[in-house]
């Protein structure tokens, strides 16, 4: 492959021939420098780089700041779940931005990223946090690279997330036992809002965005199945409804007699409200609503939330639930690849990761399980 230089005003700026699209020839021109001499030099190595990697780079001098919201434009509100968009944009703005945002892009070197991450780390941010800050980092990076051909390697291959000596366990995950369960339950029982998203919560798992948007049409008592198809969206002052977190949190859940139960003497409870409110009844399809049928919403469980910390004094959120139901089906026997389809895990390692603790606790039974069978 050949080129050439050639002068245009004051500077020399290098060519060559690349492949042809469309059967035409496209031909590269590039500023190569001031002098005839940097612009051969210039030359050589563009030439040297197109036939190593098919492409020839010339690195930008976009701020990092202006580039992450032209990535954020481009590709995560055309490909992200809103719910994504929003954790991205808060985590771009406060955090990345701030600290990154006045480089250039092609300065960014793998050291300060690694600071980045390091000063986040002593800031006193949590792994899942970090873990976050990489992910989105990795993935802008990368894209700099390719397609958008703005540098020429991804420098966050290169970084590494600081070691976290503590090990998850049960005060982290939040679990909660079952005479504080009772606590909850007394402090609101059958009847107040938030009693049927604490029992879907304890009996299946979900997600407390998943409970927020369970509507009837997809709650079963006959065959005792609720099915996670959607969940409900925080849009600014508004609700509405989204798609799961995954296309593995699309599922089927088996539910017992005790919720089905629960939801059954509920259902009435709720055609009762309606006659008794009349016209000022929030007419809707949710499951979880409170008695004028408002919606309860993941602002509501909030609220529940600071009280149960507050007020009972015990550790809570309502994820807590979701971790407290894998735990203690884990520990009665079953089956970590059902869990994981029950929980709507994309991946068996996540549910496995999540609860080791659980697992590494059942280790003594399942050796006591193999002494019981040699003695047969």
């Amino acid at each position: 492959m050949q080129g050439g230089v050639r002068k245009r005003g004051d500077n020399w700026y290098y060519y060559f021939e690349a492949g042809k699209v469309d059967g035409k020839r496209k031909k590269i021109e590039r500023k190569g420098g001031k002098t005839k001499k940097e612009a051969q030099a210039a030359l050589r190595k563009a030439l040297d780089e197109f036939e190593k990697t098919g492409s020839s780079t010339q690195e930008s001098k976009m701020s990092v700041s202006d580039y992450f919201d032209m990535w954020f434009d481009k590709y995560v509100l055309i490909n992200c779940k809103y719910n994504t968009q929003q954790y991205y944009r808060q985590s771009i703005d406060k955090h990345i931005k701030p600290s990154l945002g006045v480089y250039q892009i092609k300065q960014v070197k793998p050291a300060i990223l690694q600071d980045f991450l390091n000063k986040k780390f002593l800031e006193g941010y949590s792994k899942s946090s970090l873990k976050n800050f990489l992910g989105i980092l990795s993935k802008a990076f990368q894209m700099a690279v390719y397609p958008y051909e703005l540098i020429k390697q991804n420098p966050v291959q290169y970084i590494h997330l600081p070691k976290f000596d503590k090990p998850k366990n049960d005060d982290e995950l939040k679990l909660i036992a079952k005479d504080d369960f009772e606590k909850i339950v007394k402090r609101f029982p059958e009847g107040s809002s938030f009693y049927i998203p604490l029992m879907i919560g304890y009996h299946t798992g979900m997600r407390a965005a998943e409970v927020c948007g369970l509507t009837w049409d997809c709650v079963d008592l006959d065959k005792g199945v609720v099915s996670v198809e959607k969940i409900l969206i925080n849009k600014g002052k508004s609700f509405e409804f989204g798609t799961p977190k995954t296309a593995s949190s699309v599922r089927d859940i088996i539910i017992g007699g005790s919720l089905i139960t629960i939801l059954n003497v509920w259902k009435k409870k709720q055609e009762e409200n309606k006659k008794e409110y009349g016209s000022f009844y929030k007419e809707s399809n949710f499951v979880c609503t409170k008695e004028n049928g408002e919606t309860v919403t993941m602002n509501s469980l909030k609220y529940l939330s600071k009280v149960v910390n507050y007020e009972l004094k015990i550790n809570f959120n309502f994820h807590s639930l979701r971790h407290t139901h894998a735990t203690m089906l884990i520990e009665s026997g079953a089956n970590i690849k059902d869990v994981q389809m029950r929980l709507g895990h994309s991946k068996l390692s996540t549910t496995m990761d999540t609860y080791a603790h659980v697992t590494k606790s059942m280790q003594s039974n399942t050796i006591a399980l193999f002494e019981e069978f040699l003695k047969k």
